[in-house]
């Protein structure tokens, strides 16, 4: 094992911070790693599923010469769980990492250090490190339970 797959598997999450949407069904999770890199993902409830396809059908229902249908087109990284409280949320996240999956259900926003260590991901498609620490310290407000 590599020297960089070693320090890969001691990645630990140093800060979680959420930010609940309005209908509190689902939350936006920023996840910054003790290496500095930050990744994202929206964590949601059965709910908010339910309201998504509620959605479509009132949009498809209004179209003429349409049948009216129930679907949900989930685009970015989704997290289903059964609650939004931030110990479930950090649960979560913590089972992920020790499951070597973190990775692959969150995105990161924040450019790679090593070079071409995920050749999969292009450089340009991750926002900057300064956009993902402006949302950090000005937008995101912590769940507090």
């Amino acid at each position: 094992m590599s020297a960089n797959s070693i320090a890969h598997l001691l990645i630990v999450p140093d800060e979680i911070l959420c930010e609940m949407h309005e209908e509190g069904d689902a939350c936006d999770v920023i996840v910054r790693m003790d290496d500095g890199a930050v990744y994202t993902a929206l964590f949601a409830t059965l709910s908010y599923i339910h309201r998504q396809l509620s959605l479509t059908w009132m949009v498809t229902e209004s179209i003429p010469d349409t049948p009216p249908v129930r679907y949900a087109v989930l685009d970015t990284p989704h997290i289903i769980v059964d609650a939004l409280e931030s110990k479930f949320i950090e649960d979560t996240i913590d089972n992920m990492v020790a499951q070597d999956v973190f990775e692959s259900l969150f995105t990161r926003v924040t450019e790679d250090d090593v070079a071409d260590s995920k050749p999969d991901i292009k450089t340009s498609q991750l926002a900057t490190q300064e956009i993902a620490q402006a949302v950090i310290e000005e937008v995101l407000v912590i769940i507090d339970d």
